[in-house]
């Protein structure tokens, strides 16, 4: 079993969806992936959309597109996340797969594709654009992919300040003179900036629609939103809406999707 097997066995990724700061991410991701696929549905029945959820986790998209009526198929490497997401016995048609060959899949085949857990644990920039050259692959000609990236920024001021691992990170040369992180697998994240998501993209010839915050702020300040009423944090999802686009918040927001056309 690998390290990111291991580690995914403990993580609890359902709670974590349904925290405040997981609630932001959803609601807000929630609300572009339905955007695009408002655009596909116009004459076109739900049922007729195809959906595929790579690195789906515990099925929290997958499941939740499903139950709207869209087609979805959801890739998902540990075993343990794929058995609660089949548990949920939902349509989704789940199989275990890794993003950086997506061999069970034929090309052109999806109109919407998410590609929302690989990039966080992918350590070079040949396996994220292998992911995402896979992802471009299945999705048919127009269709939109969604990708998401874990921002190198929230990994420096989370971890090496505010949790005080600084000295030991630049014992251990896990900065660049620019506090650019050096992760390798054995840290399990890896972090990234937005000229990197511009090279691949532009690599692969992908049109970039929109960039956006999902969750802004939300990971730095987590204790200060549960100590907001429900009416108070619903002013917070709809800041976090209403600035998510906003270019000059991105880079310090803890995750980053790239929205893609094919």
């Amino acid at each position: 079993m690998t390290e990111l097997e291991l580690y995914y066995n403990k993580f609890n990724e359902e709670k974590r969806l349904d925290s405040r700061h997981g609630q932001v991410e959803f609601r807000v991701t929630m609300k572009y992936i339905h955007e695009y696929l408002g655009e596909l549905a116009t004459g076109r029945a739900r049922e007729n959309i195809k959906v595929l959820d790579i690195g789906a986790g515990t099925g929290r998209y997958s499941v939740a597109l499903a139950e709207e009526g869209y087609d979805v198929t959801a890739v998902e490497l540990v075993k343990y996340n794929l058995g609660i997401l089949k548990k949920k016995n939902s349509s989704v048609k789940a199989m275990q797969g890794n993003a950086l060959n997506l061999k069970k899949l034929s090309a052109n085949q999806f109109d919407v594709t998410l590609l929302f857990g690989p990039m966080y644990h992918l350590f070079t920039k040949e396996d994220r654009l292998k992911a995402l050259s896979e992802a471009k692959r299945v999705t048919k000609p127009g269709g939109i992919i969604l990708v998401a990236y874990i921002m190198n920024e929230y990994g420096a001021l989370t971890y090496a300040f505010k949790e005080k691992h600084i000295l030991e990170c630049v014992e251990q040369g896990r900065f660049t003179e620019d506090f650019k992180c050096i992760s390798s697998p054995v840290d399990l994240y890896d972090y990234v900036r937005i000229e990197q998501i511009q090279e691949l993209a532009e690599e692969l010839s992908l049109t970039r629609l929109k960039l956006i915050s999902p969750d802004g702020p939300a990971n730095y300040m987590r204790p200060f939103l549960n100590q907001l009423s429900d009416e108070e944090f619903e002013y917070f999802v709809k800041y976090q809406m209403a600035t998510c686009e906003r270019q000059d918040l991105i880079g310090a927001g803890a995750h980053t999707v790239d929205i893609l056309k094919k």
